[in-house]
């Protein structure tokens, strides 16, 4: 993904993903790849004292008994590296989790890996079943680390299109662009940036090529209590699709502790031996500490699990109907931390210029949809926002727009 605009913010030139030249000692796969969108859109957050409705990250902490649990455990001493694969406790409560939600079974010492959350989890994942010049479907919008990671693993990113406003694609072309060499797909639901739940039908649609083309699937569900309408069903779930599955999740948005970095993969013995030969050369372990205490909350499921998406539904109502009455184009989210909002009917520019302009022209950041798009001129004017935040900052944020 690569853009240059020039922005004049009063007496400020700032220039975003400026990738013309090329970075000298950068190697060639990631040249095009600058800080992160939410790396600058943050900063300009803390210039301008803006309100950030940017990045995902909520402005409250998780329920202070798991945090409780982590700093239990520091004074009892899990301050040391933890085996590499993850500690017994939180590897047998994973397993637990997901024979309790799914009905999926998993042997905790040889089908779990804990990972430095659930980014290092499909790095690792790509850098482990990807030879160059292997290619992987991904479906576009998508999370801006698919692109990158699949560049670091010598692979070529096939993007296949959802189109707005139901985000769907059409199962035609997903089989037209499966060639001998693609090797994975990888799929997000719930679904960032767009909020998409997929539904049962498009997913068996998914599982039977992947069955038909013997393609591996990386599956991104690290929203999957976050949903507002609809149900998550793993991938996994479907005919023949366990043994081919590298289903990824993390404590981070179930549990309201990004900073923490605790994800993990389930997935057939093969498969974890596999991602578990380079991520022990990535991260080896983290978070010690941390493990127990997600060990703990996930052996509370009813406790915790459900806890957090009745507070987010109210935020997501809050924004989606506030942006509205600002004449904002909002599409339907289903889940997840965000909503998409047109804004053709009230910005004559790009949704990057938009969001460049907005923290000093009304003080919030949101982020252009443009930057989870490879496919030229997408996105252009589509703008994402989240809802992660307490209601009284998300109706400060709608105050502030209704200056525009």
């Amino acid at each position: 993904m690569v853009f240059e605009i020039d922005c004049r913010l009063g007496h400020q030139r700032i220039t975003l993903y400026q990738m013309t030249s090329r970075a000298p000692y950068l190697n060639s796969r990631m040249q095009g790849f600058g800080t992160t969108i939410f790396a600058q859109m943050s900063a300009l957050a803390h210039r301008h004292n803006a309100i950030n409705l940017g990045q995902g990250f909520p402005d409250v902490d998780g329920p202070i008994e798991i945090a409780e649990a982590a700093i239990n455990a520091i004074r009892d001493g899990y301050n040391q590296y933890p085996p590499g694969q993850g500690i017994a406790e939180l590897r047998t409560a994973i397993a637990s989790h997901q024979a309790h939600y799914y009905d999926l079974n998993y042997d905790f010492e040889t089908q779990v890996l804990v990972t430095a959350g659930a980014t290092e989890a499909i790095a690792a994942s790509l850098l482990a079943i990807c030879e160059v010049g292997d290619e992987v479907i991904v479906f576009e919008p998508f999370y801006d680390s698919y692109a990158a990671a699949i560049a670091l693993s010598g692979a070529k990113l096939v993007p296949v299109q959802l189109s707005k406003p139901n985000w769907e694609f059409d199962p035609e072309y997903l089989r037209r662009v499966v060639t001998p060499r693609t090797r994975a797909l990888i799929l997000n639901s719930p679904h960032n940036p767009t909020g998409k739940v997929f539904s049962y039908n498009e997913l068996e649609q998914i599982a039977g090529l992947c069955v038909e083309y013997d393609l591996i699937a990386i599956t991104d569900e690290v929203y999957e209590h976050l949903i507002f309408e609809g149900s998550h069903y793993p991938l996994a779930n479907f005919e023949n699709m366990q043994d081919r599955c590298i289903s990824i999740s993390s404590a981070a948005k179930t549990f309201s502790f990004t900073g923490w970095k605790i994800g993990w993969i389930t997935a057939s013995t093969k498969l974890i031996e596999a991602v578990k030969t380079v991520k022990q050369f990535l991260t080896y372990a983290n978070g010690a500490p941390f493990q127990v205490a997600i060990a703990y909350a996930l052996n509370e499921p009813a406790r915790f699990c459900e806890r957090i998406a009745p507070s987010l539904a109210e935020s997501r109502n809050e924004l989606s109907l506030g942006l509205e009455k600002l004449h904002f184009s909002a599409m339907k989210s289903d889940g997840t931390y965000f909503v998409t909002t047109d804004i053709s009917d009230i910005y004559s520019g790009t949704a990057l210029e938009f969001c460049m302009e907005l923290p000093e022209r009304v003080g919030v950041v949101a982020i252009p949809s443009s930057v989870f798009y490879q496919t030229p001129n997408q996105g252009e004017k589509l703008v994402r926002w989240t809802f992660c935040k307490r209601i009284d900052v998300i109706t400060e944020a709608l105050a502030r727009l209704s200056k525009l």
